[in-house]
């Protein structure tokens, strides 16, 4: 558990590197998100595909919040400085969620790519775009006929499934009802106030789309193809994510948060596959393949997004650098208040990395024929990574901070909005 001194050492740091004279507020009604697991909020988990055991959440939830993390992701972080409440999952229909301020439709594994059966999650970017449009029908066609059943209210309900929101005036929860592997529980709320769980009709245009998606087609890859092709394939991945956006676009959305996709090589996951041998690694003992695979494929996003923003002129597209966040973030872990780099905080193996592959963080197994199981460190707020593959609620904080300064995006955000600091941690 994070000690509260540590953190509110991180905290102080933070707030060193924090502009004066910038206030950040972001003014968007509601928030949609698509992406992998550095913002899935539950979505992977509520699926039934995986489940997760503590140690995770244990730093702010107290309990598996669905998160890949001890705690908090940056979406959460950025969630707060807008003073909105955290995004439920898609899928997640457990203790009456709200939609009302946005939808989470990010699930870790997941790709830009369509999925294969080799995939972790079958929701790939398409697939997600696919769930939104899905969403957004029900939505309008729920608020549409909620001006004209009044009459009826006494005996309807609002069903919320795994995708979409029903309204019915009688449900027999015996028959009729279709599952499937990835069909979620339900729950049912009855009353007339229905529409305060929905978004507006409006908060489709005024809203913000938030994009954290491709480290998963580029960590793959690596698993069977050569770097000239893994190389090869970032132009059709990034086509499948144009034709995502345009999708949105058609639909209404206005508003592109883009992220391009952090150091790989630097996940204890991947330094313990490919780092093997010295040469391979940089100066800061990460996987120099993968970090230049990162490099090409955030060009060339970053490319598509100014040609985006050229073709929709009355859209906004903010394309944000991760990537040299996290990297300054490695390269200067100890200056901002970590102790670990690279190892992970929540693993099995002990030093350098804590990490293997046959044992996830929380899991117990057999191994050499000795029960063994992967906990967690004394004080995650000390590592930069939690898992091996996710970062720690700390780091996301740091990185969210250096996030809302405005520098690493383009364009910077003074070129938008006069933002104003409204941080909450």
């Amino acid at each position: 558990m994070a000690s509260k001194t540590h953190i509110l050492q991180i905290f102080s740091l933070v707030f060193i590197f924090l502009p004066l004279t910038n206030s950040i507020h972001f003014k968007f009604p509601a928030i949609f998100n698509f992406g992998d697991s550095n913002s899935d909020t539950g979505e992977l988990v509520a699926a039934g595909i995986e489940s997760l055991e503590p140690p995770h959440g244990q730093s702010y939830f107290q309990t598996p919040s669905g998160r890949y993390c001890d705690g908090r992701l940056i979406i959460d972080f950025l969630m707060d400085a807008m003073d909105l409440p955290f995004l439920n999952a898609y899928l997640d229909s457990i203790g009456t969620p709200s939609f009302r301020k946005g939808c989470n439709f990010a699930a870790a594994g997941s790709t830009i790519q369509p999925p294969t059966a080799e995939s972790v999650s079958p929701f790939s970017f398409g697939n997600q775009v696919a769930q939104f449009v899905r969403f957004k029908a029900r939505v309008l066609e729920l608020l549409a006929k909620g001006a004209h059943i009044d009459h009826h209210l006494e005996n309807a309900f609002i069903f919320i499934c795994n995708d979409a929101f029903i309204l019915t005036e009688s449900i027999n929860l015996t028959h009729g009802w279709k599952s499937n592997r990835y069909t979620s529980t339900f729950h049912l709320i009855a009353g007339k106030k229905f529409g305060k769980y929905l978004p507006t009709a409006d908060y489709f245009q005024k809203g913000l789309y938030m994009f954290d998606i491709g480290q998963n087609d580029l960590a793959g890859a690596f698993y069977s193809k050569t770097f000239d092709q893994i190389l090869a394939l970032i132009p059709s991945a990034l086509t499948e994510f144009e034709t995502g956006i345009k999708t949105l676009y058609d639909q209404g959305a206005r508003n592109f948060w883009i992220h391009n996709t952090g150091p790989l090589g630097c996940l204890a996951q991947n330094v313990a596959k490919f780092g093997t041998d010295p040469s391979s690694l940089d100066e800061l003992g990460c996987v120099s393949k993968h970090n230049q695979a990162a490099k090409v494929f955030n060009l060339q996003l970053h490319a598509l997004c100014k040609k985006l923003q050229g073709q929709y002129t009355d859209s906004n597209f903010t394309y944000v650098n991760i990537y040299t966040i996290k990297s300054n973030l490695i390269a200067n872990y100890s200056k901002v208040g970590f102790e670990q780099p690279i190892m992970a905080c929540c693993g099995y193996g002990g030093p350098p990395l804590n990490y293997d592959n046959r044992i996830g963080c929380g899991k117990t197994k057999v191994l050499n024929g000795t029960s063994v199981t992967a906990k967690a460190c004394n004080d995650s707020s000390e590592y930069v990574n939690w898992d091996g593959i996710h970062y720690s609620e700390a780091s996301n904080l740091y990185v969210s901070s250096q996030i809302l300064t405005g520098k690493y995006s383009d364009p910077p955000f003074s070129d938008k909005m006069p933002f104003l600091l409204n941080l909450k941690f």
